[in-house]
């Protein structure tokens, strides 16, 4: 199985070279972020869906569904891989939706962020 090629770090102003998105230096403060966006910031509910196996098994069916790629990619004629399931339809908006695959769409993270860039934003 060939590796991924190396690329610089996420981190802005680091240089170090990395198969992931962080090197291994950086890598840890993302995930202390994660962390404590999980525990300060996101709704213990939501939080909760997302870490129940329910929730696991629909996204892989989900991306099984969609053959693993990005389905807005696939629109503009583009062949990207998806790493996120997104809710058409926010959880937050009708949690009855969270499991139903018709408001689930395989997408690779830079349409998922472009996606939630768009959204309006109560805060």
């Amino acid at each position: 199985m060939a590796h991924k090629s190396l690329r610089p770090c996420g981190e802005i102003g680091c240089n170090n070279l990395t198969r992931n998105s962080y090197c291994k230096t950086h890598e840890k403060n993302v995930q202390k972020t994660t962390r404590e966006y999980n525990t300060y910031k996101r709704d213990p509910k939501i939080n909760s869906f997302y870490k129940s196996t329910k929730w696991q098994k629909v996204r892989a069916v989900a991306l099984a569904r969609d053959k693993g790629l990005c389905q807005r990619c696939m629109k503009q004629g583009r062949v990207r891989q998806a790493q996120v399931v997104h809710h058409i339809i926010e959880v937050k908006t009708d949690w009855s939706l969270r499991y139903v695959l018709d408001n689930l769409e395989s997408l690779c993270h830079a349409c998922h962020n472009a996606e939630h860039k768009s959204i309006p934003r109560g805060k």
